[in-house]
């Protein structure tokens, strides 16, 4: 029996062969021309060629014919592999999308770049969701963590927002669940980071020789919960890998809950804090960002919706979210 599937937004301005190849990719060419000229592949109704454009609300018939020729798995020039869900997730968490950029809710436990053992990450899949595009990444995200993400589509775009984010001139903002209690309500955290470790100045590691990286942090205190959790805005005011991380275990002693690197695990009585402390989600959020449009120069603002597995967690503690979300 044939099916019907809808354009969604984000493919909107598709060209319908492309958009069929994404869900067949081992489907032949001639196959799929043979099909639209026997009126077995409609858009809306009507028969087609195979070189429309498509809106979003169109109506594309699937013959049943065709099932074999999605296949399960894609992969790439680099070995990497990622199903067509998985492409379909992340086509799912896109929250804007135009000619330069596409702006991600990237979810935890996603890798932002492929690498050795890395099935899936965000630069492949992207490629195979905009395969006319050149893209690049401009900023990255731990895997564990969750939200905004923001991904060039040409180089023009790789170029302007490369130095937007080299230059501290795009604004991140993270949320942050901390297992300990903050002290002070406020403050700025300014010392090195190298491997892991805290350093107070730029002295190079002895043994090895290598320099520490500068890494600066703003925090707020948005509330206490419990007596052992403090409910955090995180304003990085550099990228060091893993920065708000280490600067939550090591500077204010209280590590971001569900961090096995750097966190730890306290023994608690009431079975559902218990349950918070020993979650495998990290609990770290970058939830808002504002940067120039590459293209237009126009400032613009966007707010990650917190992922499901914080919800409950947010409701049981009451803790505040910021305007936005």
């Amino acid at each position: 029996m044939a099916q019907s599937l809808t354009v969604s937004p984000v493919e909107d301005g598709t060209r319908l062969m492309r958009w069929f190849f994404r869900r067949f990719p081992s489907m032949p060419q001639r196959q799929f021309y043979k099909l639209c000229r026997g009126g077995q592949i409609r858009v809306n109704s009507a028969r087609c060629s195979g070189r429309e454009i498509l809106h979003a609300g169109d109506v594309i018939r699937i013959p049943p014919t065709i099932a074999q020729y999605a296949t399960l798995e894609k992969k790439d020039e680099s070995g990497e592999i990622f199903s067509l869900g998985d492409l379909e997730a992340l086509r799912c968490a896109i929250i804007h999308n135009d000619d330069d950029i596409v702006v991600f809710n990237k979810p935890a436990g996603l890798a932002v770049q492929g690498g050795t053992g890395i099935k899936k990450s965000v630069d492949k899949m992207a490629a195979a969701l905009f395969p006319y595009s050149k893209i690049s990444l401009v900023h990255r995200l731990d895997m564990e963590t969750s939200g905004l993400l923001v991904v060039a589509k040409n180089q023009h775009a790789a170029q302007v927002l490369s130095r937007e984010f080299q230059n501290k001139d795009a604004h991140k903002e993270y949320l942050a669940l901390l297992n300990g209690d903050v002290a002070q309500s406020h403050g700025i955290i300014d010392n090195y980071l190298l491997k892991g470790r805290v350093f107070d100045g730029p002295e190079r590691e002895n043994g090895t020789g290598a320099r520490p990286h500068r890494a600066i942090t703003e925090y707020r205190v948005l509330t206490r919960a419990s007596g052992m959790f403090t409910w955090v805005l995180f304003v990085p005011k550099t990228g060091r890998t893993h920065q708000l991380r280490m600067h939550s275990a090591f500077c204010l002693n209280a590590p971001i809950v569900g961090d096995d690197l750097y966190g730890r695990r306290d023994i608690v009585t009431d079975g559902a804090l218990r349950s918070i402390v020993a979650t495998k989600h990290l609990f770290l959020f970058a939830y808002k960002l504002t940067f120039r449009h590459p293209a237009t120069g126009r400032m613009m603002t966007f707010y990650a919706k917190l992922p499901d597995f914080v919800m409950p967690v947010i409701d049981l503690l009451e803790l505040p979210l910021p305007s936005g979300i």
